[in-house]
């Protein structure tokens, strides 16, 4: 059955939602509050879940692990099928939850139970897929190639996408045979939660898919330190993915990351004006500015820039701001009081150094968290906002002159996890898609993420893919099996 509205009263979620081993099972009387942001009322309080739990999780794990991957891959795919239909019949409470604790537009929070429903099916059916392969050989030999789970999988998902991060990892490591704890961010665990819940309404045995949430350096540590965890996959920052990076050198695990970015986001001057303008609102605004693959940095060639800055401005300047459960709204608030001095630092750096605020720039009256839909112009590399992730709903453009010059500035980071461009010379398309050192390169087009296609970056955004076909290799490890043959084909 789908979940309801009474499943967000602290007693049915203390007393009901599935953790560890389908159960409820801290062992702590500490609890985390949850917040909606756009209020700062407390929804409920978590379990302040540690180190214990993590054990007891990963046990169930390893427990579970026999069974699970020795299932056909057709009844794995069915009970992943049936999860993805919970997950739809579900869509509106879900949608409703994420919004109360993570506080993006109702819009958006359905979209996001969307993508995540669309992994789950994406990754259902690849449980099919997993094939091997036969090597030519000598004569006496067959070479055979097989693909088995890598075994007990630990996760660590942020808050920003509470539902689709969350089945990008778990959807191919379950579909590939393999047992997972998750770790959900404290910001929003209570999507995470219900998730569970309707994957073990699914059918998906108890100890297959645990979630945990609390003190994150102490589960964080055995997540990246216990043997019995083979793969370990994190969606974070940059500085926190180096550092569980190195915790799971000491043994040595299968590791993937899903780090920071610091997106250029280009504008010719042969691009649709109306074209560009879209795709920069798309890619920047969503989720409020809260994602690693928005535009942090505008780049707009002279010819076009004052155009695309008054259509921009104008688009932005109509934003409806608010709390997403009270009418239709365009933006939410920041999730924490942190995020937001980030961006009121950000601005205010870029105006102490010349930047000129077109729209936007100030704090807004909706709630505490809550800062205008801003846009900028005459940004520099001098300014904090062209090395940092801003990470909320502030625009800067940078001028520019030529492609040349446009390509170095674009390069010119550490992070490569996502790059937009628009032009319509089909030649420069080439050069731009080719050129561009990003794990993913969109043109003509803000939107990047699909199930059907890996996501992922290079340098210091990250290690691996998820999505595609590429995803689920993540999951499983190759083996190679020799075979002598004896005899001879008899005349």
């Amino acid at each position: 059955m789908p979940i309801s509205t009474p499943f967000l009263s602290q007693s049915a979620f203390l007393e009901g939602l599935p953790i560890i081993g389908g159960v409820c099972a801290a062992t702590t009387e500490q609890v985390i509050p949850v917040l909606n942001p756009a209020t700062g009322e407390t929804i409920t309080v978590i379990p302040r879940l540690g180190a214990s739990e993590a054990m007891r999780a990963i046990k169930y794990n390893v427990e579970a692990l026999q069974s699970w991957r020795c299932l056909a891959a057709a009844e794995r795919a069915g009970m992943l099928q049936a999860w993805r239909g919970l997950i739809i019949q579900s869509r509106d409470d879900l949608a409703r939850l994420m919004t109360a604790e993570q506080g993006k537009p109702l819009s958006e929070a359905r979209g996001e139970i969307d993508y995540a429903a669309g992994f789950v099916e994406w990754f259902a059916e690849e449980a099919r897929r997993t094939y091997g392969e036969i090597i030519p050989s000598a004569r006496d030999r067959r070479i055979l190639v097989i693909k088995q789970p890598v075994g007990v999988v630990g996760a660590i998902t942020p808050w920003n996408f509470p539902a689709a991060m969350i089945t990008r990892k778990v959807a191919p490591a379950l579909a590939s045979g393999c047992t997972v704890t998750l770790k959900a961010s404290e910001l929003t665990p209570l999507t995470a939660f219900a998730l569970a819940r309707l994957a073990l309404e699914a059918g998906i045995p108890p100890g297959v898919f645990n979630v945990i949430a609390g003190d994150a350096p102490e589960i964080g540590s055995v997540l990246t330190s216990h043997p019995d965890v083979a793969k370990f996959t994190f969606t974070g920052s940059t500085a926190v993915g180096k550092v569980l990076t190195a915790q799971c050198a000491t043994t040595l695990k299968r590791v993937s990351m899903e780090l920071g970015g610091n997106a250029p986001l280009i504008v010719f001057d042969d691009a649709d004006l109306d074209v560009a303008v879209a795709g920069a609102i798309t890619s920047k605004f969503r989720n409020t500015g809260q994602t690693c693959i928005c535009a942090n940095r505008i780049l707009v060639q002279d010819g076009i820039h004052d155009r695309f800055a008054e259509a921009l401005a104008a688009r932005v300047a109509e934003f409806r701001v608010g709390n997403g459960l009270e009418g239709d709204t365009d933006q939410g608030p920041l999730i924490t009081p942190a995020a937001y001095r980030k961006v009121r630092d950000h601005v205010d750096d870029a105006v102490r150094h010349g930047a000129r605020v077109v729209t936007g720039g100030q704090h807004h009256d909706a709630g505490e968290l809550f800062h205008q839909p801003t846009v900028l112009v005459g940004a520099t590399e001098a300014m904090r906002l062209a090395g940092e992730e801003t990470f909320g709903p502030v625009a800067p453009l940078f001028r520019f002159k030529s492609e040349a010059e446009a390509l170095a500035l674009a390069n010119r980071t550490r992070s490569g996890l996502a790059a937009y461009a628009f032009t319509r010379d089909m030649d420069r398309f080439w050069r731009m898609a080719e050129a561009l050192e990003f794990g993913m390169v969109a043109i003509n087009t803000g939107v990047v993420s699909t199930e059907t296609a890996p996501f992922g970056g290079i340098r210091e955004s990250g290690l691996g893919r998820e999505g595609s076909r590429h995803g689920i290799a993540e999951y499983l490890e190759l083996k190679t099996i020799s075979l002598g043959l004896s005899g001879q084909v008899q005349a």
